[in-house]
C-alpha cells in the first residue's frame, strides 16, 4: 500500500517531464498589433513553421526556430496586404521569410520564462528577447508570449512609411502555439 501511494505521489512529476515537440499549426497563431495614426491595427501571418522543443521539468533546454511565410500576411484588406508585400514593406519577392532562433531560455519563476535568440528580417538580425508562459493541459503545452519590436531596425517601411507619425515604429508580436 506504501509503494502504492508512493508512486502516485511519483507520477505527476514523470508525466511533466516530457519533451514536446510536435507543433499544432492549426491550433497555433502570430499576431502582429501596429499603431497606424495612434490607432492600433492587428493582422496575423496565416502560414509559418515552428520546430519547438521543451521539457517544462528542463526549461534551460528548450529550443525553438520559426519561420514566417510574409506573403502570408493578412493586414486587414486587399489593398494593406497588396502594400506591405511590396518594397517598401516585407519585399516578399525578395525576402519571402522572416526567422526566429532561439538561443537560450531562462525560468523567471511562477510558470514564466524568456527566450533570447535572434530575429531576421528582410536580410537585417538583431537580438529578441521574450516572456512567455507554459500551460499544460489534456496532453499538450500551450506556449503563450509577446515582444515588441522596432520595424525600421529592419528596414520595414520605407519611403514615405518611415514617418513614425503615419506609423508607429513598435510592433507587438504575439504568439500562441500548442506543442504536443
Amino acid at each position: 500500500m506504501k509503494r502504492l501511494i508512493a508512486l502516485s505521489m511519483f507520477l505527476p512529476i514523470v508525466a511533466y517531464a516530457v519533451d514536446y515537440s510536435k507543433v499544432q499549426s492549426d491550433q497555433s497563431s502570430i499576431i502582429f498589433v501596429s499603431r497606424q495614426m495612434n490607432v492600433p491595427v492587428e493582422g496575423v501571418f496565416k502560414k509559418f513553421t515552428a520546430h519547438v522543443r521543451i521539457n517544462p521539468a528542463k526549461p534551460e533546454t528548450a529550443t525553438a526556430q520559426i519561420a514566417i511565410e510574409l506573403a502570408s500576411i493578412d493586414a486587414g484588406s486587399a489593398e494593406a496586404n497588396d502594400e506591405v508585400k511590396g518594397k517598401n514593406w516585407f519585399d516578399v519577392a525578395e525576402f519571402p521569410k522572416a526567422e526566429f532562433i532561439s538561443s537560450s531560455v531562462k525560468a523567471l519563476g511562477a510558470g514564466r520564462y524568456e527566450a533570447f535568440g535572434k530575429m531576421s528580417i528582410k536580410g537585417k538580425t538583431a537580438d529578441v528577447h521574450t516572456p512567455f508562459t507554459l500551460k499544460e493541459e489534456k496532453g499538450a503545452l500551450s506556449i503563450d508570449g509577446a515582444f515588441s519590436l522596432k520595424r525600421l531596425d529592419f528596414g520595414i517601411g520605407s519611403g514615405l512609411w518611415s514617418d513614425t507619425s503615419v506609423v508607429a515604429d513598435e510592433v507587438q508580436i504575439k504568439f500562441h502555439f500548442v506543442v504536443k
